[in-house]
């Protein structure tokens, strides 16, 4: 009798705050070429010339700023997910990192530990990008290839207009729509304009084609941008807001290329002299807390706001480990039927 369980893939962490375990975690993150896909000997010279020469001190006092006595935010949550889980499914729950630890080979190396010969992939993106949901996909699937051939494993799709999906990220934002604000600030991770011009398979549409994001397309199915403006309809429409009370915004460039406008940073210094004065921002790129919520938005982006004239700021937490979250990741789980059957 076949055993099933559950795998929960995420980004990944430094080990610690030191600049060196920082630095070993930039060079694996930013070295993946689905994250900077240039061509690999410019890659290396970039990260070993420049980026890794002045970056990891940098991050590495950020991360200080986020971290908790039981170690990276990420990983802490993830693993109180992973054990919520369990105990909602009955089955057990493996937790894998694109970077860092647990790797995507720990974590096959467990799952067959476990017994577990049928198993459910969980990549923590709601949406499809090159540099998140692909690459740990295609990560995982290799280290499934090489460690684990004859195990049977089905992937969750991105599930960014899931009607339930868009349902937890309403209740878990009432607290915060239920007070008086001005507009709803939706963030998300940012990624060059080239990333979405790469995935479009006509080579005619993303960013080329006026309103590219809400004209019907197969490239879609692909598109970070598409689909990070979907969510956000879906959820102003679930949650009843005007079209005045929202807006998209994307954080966290890096390098000198053209990024996916609007650009956070420059919105938030806006937003007080458009008369936004209190303001939400919500992340629903990310399903937990990470540096780039707590520390770019909580804290940078908040004192932005508020040195620009702003009178409140609230950033929403992350779906994390509440129990809609947990309740929506058991019914997936409970609805499965694997496909997937490696040769």
């Amino acid at each position: 009798m076949s055993r099933k369980g559950i795998l929960l893939l995420n980004l990944g962490s430094p080990k610690s705050t030191s600049v060196p375990d920082v630095r070993n975690y930039l060079r694996e993150f930013l070295g993946d070429e689905r994250v900077i896909d240039y061509p690999a000997p410019f890659r290396f010279a970039l990260l070993e010339g420049i980026v890794l020469r002045t970056r990891p001190r940098k991050s590495a006092e950020a991360y200080k700023t986020v971290w908790t006595p039981e170690g990276a935010p990420l990983l802490v949550t993830t693993e109180k997910l992973r054990k919520k889980l369990e105990v909602a499914t009955g089955m057990p729950v493996v937790t894998g990192m694109r970077y860092g630890t647990p790797s995507c080979a720990e974590a096959v190396q467990k799952v067959l530990e476990l017994g577990i010969d049928d198993l459910f992939v969980m990549p923590q993106y709601p949406h499809y990008a090159m540099s998140s949901y692909e690459t740990v996909v295609v990560k995982i699937q290799e280290e499934l290839a090489r460690l684990a051939p004859q195990l049977k494993y089905q992937v969750l799709q991105p599930y960014y207009n899931d009607p339930a999906y868009i349902e937890s990220l309403v209740a878990s934002a009432q607290p915060w729509l239920q007070q008086p604000f001005d507009k709803i600030l939706f963030s998300y991770h940012g990624v060059p304009e080239r990333h979405l011009r790469k995935g479009d398979a006509s080579k005619a549409h993303c960013t080329k084609v006026k309103d590219c994001c809400l004209q019907a397309s197969p490239s879609h199915a692909n598109c970070y941008k598409h689909q990070c403006v979907q969510t956000m309809l879906l959820f102003a429409k679930k949650a009843g807001l005007r079209p005045d009370q929202y807006e998209i915004s994307f954080q966290s460039r890096f390098g000198p290329e053209k990024w996916v406008p609007p650009y956070t940073d420059e919105r938030l210094e806006a937003l007080p002299q458009e008369g936004v004065k209190k303001l939400l921002v919500m992340c629903p790129a990310f399903t937990a807390d990470c540096l780039e919520t707590i520390e770019e938005i909580n804290e940078e982006g908040r004192e932005t706001f508020m040195h620009a004239g702003g009178e409140n700021f609230e950033q929403i937490p992350c779906l994390n480990d509440q129990d809609v979250y947990v309740h929506y990741l058991a019914q997936r789980a409970q609805a499965w039927r694997p496909s997937h059957y490696p040769v």
